[in-house]
């Protein structure tokens, strides 16, 4: 009784559990749950609220509207349905000859797709596949960091080359161990990682990124209601410029 109880209980977390590693977090979901965002059910979670443009979205506004005008290519990374390319469409200017590609998992690449066939949505086009990319002047990923499940230097080298611009958002971040969450999506549990700070920007450092600006978002920090002792994570963006070489 007591396990049911505590079984019927995490279904109303929004975060539970600590995990080292996505595969342990996965291997944990709860029992009938889905796994993941790349499931047709949980595509449109969420995605009118995430369509609205935010108070944390200044910073990537401010510096996108420095960065586009000489851009070819933006890749918007977790782009979603393109919620932030209707966020900041109203005070985005983007010269004409950009290639805005939104690139998800396959499940919301469907969708996103036949918005463009419908009409829906006009501007982006949707990659399932990094392979398919052109080289990106600017990286945005804004909340892509936490649901990432491969290192994010990984995630860059399957590239065709690095972008000069990286934009980081919403970024889930603590001053311990990184940690793998999971987080409550209703029918789904997504598996939620905050990363060590430090780690996280040596990495950016050793991809040859300098950090240009550095903002935070208190009003994204997050608690694991399950490991409270774990404190509070911090949600960062950053703007980064690849070094010349």
């Amino acid at each position: 009784m007591g396990h049911l109880l505590a079984l019927l209980r995490s279904s109303y977390l929004r975060h539970r559990g600590a995990y080292a590693s996505f595969s342990e977090a996965v291997a944990a979901v709860r029992p009938g749950a889905l796994v993941g965002y790349d499931n047709d059910e949980v595509v449109m979670h969420s995605f009118e609220y995430m369509s609205e443009f935010k108070l944390e979205d200044y910073p990537v506004l401010f510096w996108l509207n420095r960065l586009a005008p000489a851009a070819n290519v933006i890749l918007d990374a977790g782009g979603h349905l393109g919620t932030k390319y209707r966020a900041f469409g109203p005070y985005l200017e983007l010269n004409a000859k950009v290639n805005w590609i939104i690139y998800d998992l396959p499940a919301i690449v469907r969708v996103g797709r036949q918005y463009v066939d419908e009409g829906k949505l006009r501007g982006p086009t949707f990659i399932d596949d990094l392979s398919h990319a052109p080289v990106p002047d600017v990286l945005l990923a804004s909340g892509l960091l936490q649901y990432l499940d491969v290192p994010f230097d990984v995630f860059l080298k399957k590239l065709p080359a690095l972008p000069r611009h990286l934009l980081l958002n919403k970024v889930q971040t603590r001053e311990g161990p990184t940690v793998v969450t999971l987080e409550n999506f209703g029918c789904a549990e997504i598996p939620y990682q905050i990363r060590n700070r430090t780690e996280f920007l040596a990495t950016l450092g050793k991809l040859g990124y300098d950090v240009i600006d550095e903002w935070s978002i208190p009003s994204l920090s997050r608690t694991i209601q399950t490991h409270p002792h774990l404190g509070r994570s911090a949600s960062c963006g950053y703007y980064a410029r690849l070094r010349a070489i």
